[in-house]
């Protein structure tokens, strides 16, 4: 955006003023104060970005494809409960919608839930064996809302103070923080972060509920084209481990199921190749019944490569694998505790 020539007082035109920088769009999984936009706003911090919450995640991934969206960022897998697998279909991609989208950045978020609702009276309940315990009486709660993830990584505490309880899964903890808030009974609770108790005027009646206090979620940042190690644009100085130069990388590709030791192979292909995986998962190929489109993460980068070991496990690769496709590099950001 340009803004127009200015003339001064004697009609001369004066040189016009810088150009406005347009914000840059990024997609997320709102609405907004959820998990998704804290690890957004984490990584594209200041004013260049125009953050834009979606109400799902396949919306994220339809953004960025049609180009309303320079970036998107997605949950993709939790320390605590595993992959979210509707991120996992969105880069399967098995209906050919978004045949463009790459992964070019990761954001890890500590996540530490709370219980919202509204208090009433009567004691909180007695100390039981989990990491956190009510801060007022649950008596009257009759549901609880959250996305199937917090709801997951929040068991202990939900099955020890509130068994018995409706758990109602919705797409978003800020989403069961709304409904919540909605709700003139005062009998629904949300599993959400303290940011959404600010945002929609609820109390906090636990804190830290989640079962583990080392609950991390790990964000994919998304972005049209395979861009290798675009993610310094929102990593910039930041090294990774030692291994695969501080990358790390992603392919999907299916295997001859009726071949033996057809995804041996592949893996072994990785293992020749001197590169260390860091997760695998699968979802049903629906090219036939029982059929699975594989994902593999490994360190290392297929254009930063100086000995040749991305290139030689992706030949070797090839000449095994079906439907084999390059899903990004990014630079690895994790800092495991304790030296791991």
């Amino acid at each position: 955006m340009e803004l127009p020539a200015v003339t001064n007082r004697d009609g001369a035109r004066e040189a016009s003023a810088a150009p406005v920088p347009v914000p840059v769009p990024v997609a997320f999984l709102g609405p907004l104060s959820s998990y998704s936009h804290q690890a957004t706003k984490s990584a594209f911090s200041g004013p260049g970005w125009d953050l834009t919450p979606t109400e799902t995640i396949k919306e994220v991934f339809e953004a960025v494809q049609a180009g309303a969206a320079v970036y998107g960022v997605v949950p993709f897998e939790n320390s605590t409960h595993g992959t979210v697998t509707f991120t996992l279909d969105g880069l399967a991609d098995r209906a050919g919608r978004c045949a463009d989208i790459a992964v070019c950045a990761e954001v890890y978020l500590d996540v530490h839930h709370c219980l919202l609702g509204h208090r009433r009276g009567g004691p909180p309940l007695s100390p039981a064996v989990t990491r956190a315990t009510p801060l007022a009486g649950l008596a009257h709660i009759r549901r609880v809302y959250s996305h199937p993830q917090a709801l997951g990584q929040s068991a202990a505490f939900l099955a020890t103070y509130l068994r018995g309880v409706e758990l109602v899964d919705v797409s978003s903890t800020s989403r069961a923080a709304e409904l919540t808030a909605a709700d003139e009974s005062g009998t629904s609770a949300a599993v959400a972060s303290e940011l959404a108790a600010e945002a929609m005027g609820l109390e906090v009646l636990a804190r830290s509920i989640e079962d583990r206090e080392d609950n991390t979620t790990r964000f994919f940042v998304l972005c049209k084209g395979v861009r290798e190690g675009s993610g310094k644009a929102v990593g910039e100085g930041k090294e990774g481990n030692e291994g695969g130069n501080g990358y790390k990388s992603l392919v999907s590709f299916t295997v001859p199921h009726r071949t033996p030791g057809a995804l041996a192979d592949v893996l072994h292909c990785f293992k020749e190749a001197g590169l260390n995986l860091t997760s695998i998962n699968s979802l049903p190929s629906l090219v036939q019944p029982f059929h699975y489109l594989f994902f593999v993460e490994f360190e290392g980068c297929r254009f930063d490569d100086p000995q040749g070991r991305v290139q030689r496990a992706v030949e070797d690769v090839g000449r095994i694998a079906q439907r084999w496709r390059w899903l990004g590099s990014w630079r690895n950001q994790w800092r495991g505790k304790g030296g791991e």
